[in-house]
């Protein structure tokens, strides 16, 4: 149908011309706010991020001055232990040992890798416990020294009268000597209230030994506060009257003043320094009625010994 204006619409027409959409603009809007959000956040985690590697830094600077400060105060440390000079053989020793820890301890500071606050406090602890024990041994050694003085001065006096001095030394060795040589006299064991009992193979008493199956020596070791307490071997000796020492085929023997002789039986006891009833069985027949000789013996010593007769 012609156009009563006389122009054709479709002149005007472009194929290339499309008409805008409405949800076009806001979806460009919504890109927009999400850029922004996301630049918001980036430089919240730049931020942060710097924030974070700014306080390492710090941390780790002073994690090296304390690791500086422990080095240097553990270096003073081996200064004054080299500084310290005793003849005393066994604070010497002593010394020596902590120095060698001081030694291993600077090795490890000085190969530490990774630090912390806790190795930081371990160190400290380590370093803290070598200068208590060295205060310890500064102690010591300057109570040795005072003692040294005292010992000088009395020296110089005890020069003035060497003679008595000398004289006396030689009284208080000699008192000395005499005191040890009581000592070891009174720390022996001593067997008193000695007995042989003639038994038969039931242990019961009999009246007469050529009836005995066994002999029993029945002894108490005496209470002695100065002898050494503990597992003691006793043995006895049993002689019968026609002269010879009882015992078994094995034939036994212990050592006594440099020989060896033969005993009847054995037996370890538990003495602890109080009155120890002890009993000692020998087993045997043929007895003979007479006179028996009963020797006692223990650590090398002669303990005790009776005469027995026997019906």
């Amino acid at each position: 149908m012609e156009n009563k204006q006389g122009y054709d619409p479709s002149e005007f027409e472009d194929d290339d011309y499309t008409t805008p959409q409405p949800d076009a603009g806001k979806s460009i809007r919504g890109y927009r706010i999400v850029i922004i959000i996301l630049s918001v956040i980036l430089a919240a985690l730049s931020v942060l991020y710097f924030s974070i590697h700014r306080q390492q830094m710090l941390d780790n600077e002073l994690l090296q001055a304390d690791r500086d400060s422990i080095q240097n105060d553990l270096g003073r440390l081996m200064t004054d232990y080299d500084g310290l000079r005793i003849s005393n053989d066994s604070i010497s020793a002593g010394l020596t040992l902590e120095r060698e820890r001081a030694d291993s301890l600077m090795t490890r500071l000085k190969k530490e890798r990774s630090w912390n606050l806790a190795k930081i406090k371990q160190y400290e602890k380590e370093v803290g416990t070598l200068r208590t024990i060295m205060k310890g041994y500064v102690k010591q050694i300057d109570s040795l020294n005072t003692l040294n003085k005292k010992l000088i001065k009395e020296n110089v006096g005890f020069r003035k009268e060497i003679s008595s001095a000398k004289l006396r030394a030689d009284m208080a060795e000699e008192k000395a000597a005499e005191l040890d040589n009581k000592v070891k006299v009174g720390s022996v064991l001593r067997a008193r209230d000695i007995r042989l009992s003639a038994l038969n193979d039931r242990s019961k008493p009999v009246s007469r030994v050529k009836n005995a199956a066994r002999l029993r020596v029945d002894f108490v070791l005496a209470a002695n506060e100065l002898a050494t307490p503990g597992n003691k071997a006793v043995y006895v000796r049993i002689t019968s009257p026609d002269g010879y020492v009882l015992t078994t085929e094995a034939m036994p023997t212990f050592e006594f003043e440099g020989e060896r002789l033969s005993y009847s039986a054995m037996r370890e006891v538990d003495y602890q320094n109080q009155d120890l009833e002890v009993g000692i069985y020998y087993n045997s027949t043929g007895f003979a009625a007479g006179t028996y000789q009963i020797q006692l013996y223990c650590e090398g010593r002669l303990i005790g010994q009776t005469q027995v007769v026997m019906k």
